[in-house]
């Protein structure tokens, strides 16, 4: 059997990776106060941006042990059973680093790592591919190997509302993130070379939407034969422009909306909202 295996910042839920028979390893967020709690299992979304917004400072996160994926991978050499495990972005976060210590403290030959190149939404891009795979039949290695490939056609674009978030977690540079402080200037971000990056601003969050549309063509187009998601933080609201933008201009069936959950949503503030899709070809820049 293959298991399949990702950590919290795919935002995916518990009962959702339940029915997908998917394995889930949580990060943590930690309050000032001292609090610790496991992203996606001790607070809801809504409840985790109800305290942010009350912050002093802002709440640290944390990758997840690596006894915490080696319980996972001993159950699968227990079992026979073939591990894939598909995560956040070794330029973001040291979870894939835990991972790799697991694996080899583990000692077993049938564990594959994937560095998702990505978070959020993006990530969860790959593990849905990675799933569909699976159901098909495919061996482990073949899986890897289409991933691998395709984890380069993966855009995630996103509107911020502000930058601080961004700034004070020290995901942004003071540079990238002075766009935010301009009065009535929204930044849009996204995930290049697994990192996250200011690449876009406009005037007023209408604008803002509209940069995230035009960025969409200039990194590649929307692939409209593959899957594509759309996620908010704290706000629903947030994302009927992309809902829209998908049904209405494009015509697309309309996409699963997520909430983003505490670790990313830690650094995005609430406010934002962003789309994960397949590109059609390569930007001229990575062609």
């Amino acid at each position: 059997m293959i298991r399949i295996l990702t950590d919290s910042t795919a935002d995916i839920l518990p009962h959702e990776a339940a029915r997908l028979n998917l394995e889930l390893v949580p990060l943590q967020v930690s309050f000032e106060n001292g609090e610790t709690c496991r992203d996606g299992l001790d607070l809801t979304p809504d409840e985790f941006y109800a305290r942010l917004v009350q912050c002093g400072k802002l709440p640290t996160t944390s990758q997840p042990s690596p006894e915490l994926f080696l319980e996972h991978f001993e159950a699968a050499r227990a079992a026979g059973d073939e591990i894939i495990a598909i995560l956040l972005s070794s330029q973001i976060s040291g979870t894939y680093q835990s991972a790799q210590i697991a694996a080899e403290t583990c000692g077993y030959g049938k564990i594959y790592l994937v560095d998702s190149q990505n978070a959020t939404l993006g990530e969860q891009l790959l593990v849905r591919l990675a799933l569909r795979l699976r159901a098909e039949g495919a061996p482990a290695g073949q899986i890897v190997e289409t991933l691998e490939r395709e984890k380069h056609k993966i855009r995630l674009i996103a509107v911020v509302d502000d930058l601080k978030y961004f700034r004070k977690g020290g995901r942004l540079s003071g540079a990238e993130a002075f766009a935010g402080s301009l009065l009535g200037i929204k930044p849009v971000v996204s995930v290049q070379g697994g990192k996250v990056g200011l690449v876009g601003k406009a005037r007023g969050m209408p604008g803002a939407y509209v940069a995230l549309f035009k960025l969409m063509d200039a990194q590649g187009g929307l692939d409209e034969g593959c899957e594509y998601l759309i996620g908010y933080t704290a706000h629903r609201r947030a994302a009927e422009p992309l809902h829209r933008y998908l049904t209405g201009n494009l015509g697309l069936p309309a996409p699963q909306v997520y909430h983003i959950g505490t670790v990313i949503g830690t650094h995005a503030g609430p406010g934002a909202a962003g789309i994960a899709f397949f590109a059609k070809e390569a930007p001229a820049d990575e062609a």
